[in-house]
């Protein structure tokens, strides 16, 4: 069964930044497209940032211009690179395929920025 560990997040100021991991353990990590998702208390998981599997990015709104996903094939790992971050960014993150989220969710990285 293929697994989803994300890690990286934890607290930071407005204008901080962080980076976070997402592994995925399996072989089939190369020919996914994958996003990463967020949850903010008491909203509904959106779609933050997705990339195929030949590297094409897409971004929410809300992002665009400040979060930069990428992938390593070799390394079975999806990335996003957080920048500028504001207080409406706080919340749980997780990774999954793109569309649908498809794979058992993980336990997601807790990202809180404080103002």
């Amino acid at each position: 069964q293929v697994q989803l560990v994300e890690s990286g997040g934890g607290l930071v100021q407005a204008g901080g930044s962080l980076r976070l991991s997402c592994a995925v353990s399996g072989s089939i990590f190369s020919i996914i497209n994958m996003g990463w998702y967020r949850q903010a208390p008491g909203k509904q998981r959106e779609l933050v940032a997705t990339i195929t599997v030949g590297g094409s990015t897409n971004y929410a709104d809300s992002v665009k211009g400040r979060f930069t996903i990428s992938r390593d094939n070799a390394k079975n790992t999806v990335f996003l690179l957080m920048n500028s971050l504001k207080p409406e960014d706080t919340a749980v993150y997780y990774c999954n395929t793109y569309p649908g989220g498809h794979l058992t969710w993980g336990q997601g990285t807790q990202v809180t920025v404080s103002s």
